[in-house]
């Protein structure tokens, strides 16, 4: 995923502070995860589900990009629950 800087929504911030995840651990998965989903008719910018490992604990992301400038924009990061995804965490059950 090509982008030039990360923007950290409010909600974001306040998810990843409850659940003691990193900007570090974000730009982690940003760079080595894997898109899982993709939601192209989002707006204002298509927006994807970016799936990786921190330390074995799994993450998803959910980032919207601004084509025109390359932002990456972090709406939310959480712990995917293994009741609602397959092993692995990037297919839903």
């Amino acid at each position: 995923m090509d982008f030039s800087s990360i923007d950290f929504r409010l909600h974001a911030v306040q998810r990843m502070y409850e659940r003691g995840i990193t900007t570090v651990d974000v730009k982690e998965v940003m760079k080595n995860g894997k898109i899982i989903e993709q939601y192209l008719d989002d707006k204002p910018f298509p927006s994807y589900l970016i799936s990786g490992f921190i330390n074995e604990k799994s993450l998803h992301i959910v980032v919207a990009i601004d084509n025109k400038t390359k932002k990456a924009i972090i709406i939310t990061v959480y712990e995917p629950d293994p009741k609602l995804w397959q092993a692995g965490f990037e297919k839903r059950r």
